[in-house]
C-alpha cells in the first residue's frame, strides 16, 4: 500500500482515538441513558443548558449539576473552565458560531447548515488545490505512463533514481505535489469531527429540529424505533452526496498499482459511510450533505474553469 495512504490512515485512527471526547450518562446498570422521545444517547459533558424540560429532569435525575452551565444562547466563544485544548480550541468556538447564526436565521439546523458553507468558503482556497491536482495530473498521465513503461521491471537503485527524476520533472512540469492529494481528508477529518463533538455537547443543536427532523437522533432510531421513514432521506443524501464528491474529488492515479489501491479505499470509504448514516445524529448528517455538495459543486466549477483555461 502506498506510504502516504497509510500515513493517512494512521492519522485517521489517531483523530478519532484523541477528539473522541464525549461522555455519555450512565444509569446504576451502566448502560447509556437516551431520551426516550428522540432516541438519542444523553451527553454528560455538555456545555450549556438544555431547554427541554423532560432532558433537564434526566440530567437532575442522574446527578448531573447543570446549574452553573450558562444558557446556550449566552455561551461565549471560549469558557472560562479549561476543558482541554480539542474542545477550547475547536469544539466550542464551532459550536458558538453555529448558535450565533441559528439565533439569526431562527433555526440551529438552519445554522449548522450555514456554518458548514462558511467554513467550507474560507477554506475553499486550499481545498481547491486537491479538485486542480487531480486535473493536473490528468493531463500528465500520458507522460507519467510512458515512464512507467520505460522502467518495467527494472528494479536497481540507479534505474529508480533515474524514473524518480524524470517523474519529477512532469511533476514541477505540470505543478503536482505528491501530498497535496491528501490536503482535503486532512482538512475535512478535524472539522467532522469538530462538528460531531459540537452537536452532541450543545443541546439547543440536538434539541432542534430541521424540516421535521430531529437533529439529535440518527436515523436507524428514527426508523427501527419510532418508525418515521422521513429519516430514510437523510440516509440517501448521505450516501449520494458521499459518492459524487469522493467521485469528483478522485485524484487521477499514476499508476494501475495506485489505481486499484484508490479503488479499494473509495469502496472501503462508501461502505463505511453506508453504515456511519444509520447511526449518525440527523445534525451531523446534516453537516455531511452540506459539506460534500459543496465538494461536489467546488470540483464542478474547478473542472469547468480548467476546460475554459
Amino acid at each position: 500500500m502506498n506510504k502516504n495512504i497509510v500515513k493517512l490512515v494512521i492519522v485517521v485512527f489517531l483523530l478519532f482515538g484523541l477528539t473522541g471526547c464525549t461522555k455519555y450518562i450512565k444509569d446504576e446498570d451502566n448502560k447509556i441513558v437516551k431520551n426516550k422521545e428522540t432516541g438519542q444517547n444523553l451527553t454528560s459533558n455538555i456545555l450549556c443548558q438544555p431547554t427541554n424540560e423532560k432532558i433537564i429532569s434526566i440530567y437532575n435525575n442522574n446527578n448531573i449539576n447543570i446549574s452553573k452551565l450558562p444558557k446556550c444562547e449566552d455561551m461565549k466563544i471560549s469558557s472560562s473552565n479549561y476543558d482541554g485544548l480539542w474542545t477550547t480550541v475547536f469544539v466550542q468556538p464551532l459550536a458558538w458560531l453555529i448558535i450565533q447564526i441559528g439565533k439569526i436565521v431562527k433555526n440551529y439546523g438552519l445554522g449548522i447548515i450555514l456554518a458548514t458553507i462558511l467554513i467550507r468558503g474560507i477554506l475553499f482556497p486550499f481545498t481547491k488545490k486537491t479538485a486542480l491536482q487531480s486535473e493536473n495530473l490528468k493531463k500528465a498521465k500520458p507522460e507519467l505512463e510512458k515512464i512507467e513503461k520505460k522502467y518495467l521491471n527494472q528494479k536497481d537503485q540507479e534505474t529508480m533514481m533515474k524514473k524518480s527524476q524524470e517523474t519529477m520533472i512532469v511533476y514541477k512540469k505540470y505543478g503536482i505535489s505528491p501530498l497535496s492529494g491528501c490536503l482535503f481528508a486532512f482538512i475535512q477529518i478535524p472539522i467532522f469531527f469538530a462538528f460531531l463533538e459540537a452537536i452532541n455537547k450543545i443541546p439547543v443543536l440536538f434539541e432542534g429540529n430541521l424540516f421535521g427532523l430531529q437533529l439529535g437522533t440518527s436515523p436507524a432510531v428514527a426508523l427501527f424505533t419510532l418508525g418515521k421513514l422521513q429519516y430514510a432521506l437523510l440516509i440517501l443524501f448521505v450516501v449520494l452526496s458521499t459518492y459524487f464528491s469522493f467521485k469528483l474529488n478522485g485524484t487521477a492515479s499514476m499508476s494501475q498499482e495506485q489505481e486499484k489501491q484508490m479503488k479499494t479505499m473509495t469502496n472501503i470509504m462508501m461502505i463505511t459511510m453506508v453504515i456511519a448514516s444509520f447511526t449518525i445524529s440527523s445534525g451531523i448528517a446534516i453537516y455531511w450533505i452540506t459539506s460534500s455538495t459543496f465538494t461536489i459543486i467546488q470540483n464542478l466549477l474547478v473542472k469547468r474553469g480548467v476546460k475554459n483555461a
